[in-house]
């Protein structure tokens, strides 16, 4: 048996203790669950059904978690990855669950999240597939270091490593140009680095091309409308199935007969300008001044006169909204840590007809939908959207009224 690392807990398991498991389920970060006399254990890259053989590397208070050795009996829906770094990289975590499996597994993720933080039984729709499964990514940011001999590995981080990167030639998740263009990507970096220490290297497909500086001003057309930003700045990135959810959500929010639309953290302006035709005015609100600023010039690039962005605060985010709550819907679009707490109490203070809450978590979407049942709205309908195939990512749309 291998030495054990100096912290490792001993209880209840031994280190590399070798157990053969039946597989129960998936976690939502991907892990399959198997059960050893009640004690819970995870085990990456396996399968509900599937009987494993596995061993223990690390055991905590409640579970332990284990490397796979061999999959004894495989699970029907086990299929073969695509990508032959799969298991090493850790960028993909679903590329040996067939795609029906992955949307209805990410499905129950989305159903178990608002059961367990929202205390909500409710139907959850299934999961909206993507266009393309493989080739979607319009947006890649390999990993390096420096070391004395170079910029070596370019790739992503190693499965269950912080610090150790997968040298990656071709990602079978981006489009066919960015894997067209990564090679020569990579050895311009290498000829022209000059950092002391490492970084990312972006290349992103736009209109303009694949580029690859971040401050580049590039455009992504969604459905009939225009956008710009700097490249390294957020933009959805999987451009086949983007527009099909812009479209859901500028349904949904205007589905009530709200006349006015508020788009909170509304970033480039993509949901008020993509929904613009359907209210009398969409107004969106930013706390980062540039974003206002891109917003600004996306309603005139697209000659929208019923579009303004305003620059609000944290502690006053609607004070400047120019209609009631009462004839709105309101779009909430986070950062993966949801919302705080005095944004949802203003928002519970606007009130608006219907809120249309789009997040890339559903553990912090289902925590602050709480909140918002707790202020007097209820759940009409919770939609998942694929954005992120191959991974355990999920993009959910969750619609409430008051």
């Amino acid at each position: 048996m291998a030495e054990a690392p100096k912290n490792f807990r001993p209880d209840p398991y031994p280190y590399h203790q070798e157990l053969t498991l039946k597989i129960e389920g998936l976690t939502n970060l991907g892990f399959g669950v198997g059960r050893d006399n009640g004690w819970v254990i995870l085990i990456p890259f396996t399968l509900p059904e599937e009987t494993v053989r596995l061993r223990i590397y690390r055991n905590h208070k409640n579970y332990s978690e284990a490397d796979l050795i061999e999959v004894l009996e495989a699970a029907p829906d086990r299929v073969e990855p695509l990508c032959p770094l799969f298991g090493d990289c850790g960028g993909c975590q679903y590329q040996h669950l067939s795609y029906e499996k992955q949307l209805s597994w990410k499905r129950q993720h989305v159903q178990d999240a608002f059961a367990r933080l929202a205390g909500l039984e409710t139907e959850i729709q299934p999961t909206w597939p993507s266009p393309q499964t493989y080739g979607y990514r319009a947006k890649l940011t390999p990993h390096f270091k420096k070391s004395p001999e170079g910029i070596d590995p370019i790739g992503f981080l190693r499965y269950g490593r912080r610090h150790s990167i997968v040298g990656v030639d071709q990602c079978p998740i981006a489009t066919d140009d960015i894997n067209q263009r990564l090679p020569t990507a990579k050895e311009e970096l290498r000829k022209k680095w000059k950092g002391k220490r490492g970084g990312t290297l972006l290349l992103r497909q736009v209109v303009e091309g694949i580029v690859t500086d971040p401050d580049e001003v590039v455009t992504e057309k969604v459905g009939s409308q225009i956008f710009q930003f700097k490249a390294g700045e957020f933009f959805q990135n999987n451009p086949f199935l983007l527009p099909e959810m812009v479209t859901y959500v500028a349904d949904e929010a205007s589905g009530g007969g709200a006349e006015y639309l508020v788009d909170a953290y509304c970033g480039s302006g993509l949901f008020a300008i993509s929904a613009s035709h359907l209210f009398k005015q969409c107004t969106g609100i930013e706390i980062s001044a540039q974003a206002a600023q891109w917003a600004r010039a996306n309603a005139a690039i697209n000659r929208l006169e019923n579009c303004e962005f305003i620059l609000g605060s944290a502690s006053e985010v609607f004070s400047e909204v120019p209609f009631s709550g009462d004839s709105s819907a309101l779009v909430i679009d986070p950062p993966r840590k949801g919302c705080d707490r005095a944004f949802l109490e203003q928002a519970l203070a606007f009130g608006p007809k219907r809120i249309i809450y789009v997040s890339c978590d559903p553990a912090t979407q289902a925590r602050d939908v709480e909140i918002l049942l707790g202020g007097g709205y209820r759940v009409e309908s919770i939609q998942p959207f694929d954005l992120f195939p191959q991974t355990r990512h999920v993009e959910t749309v969750a619609t409430l009224i008051k």
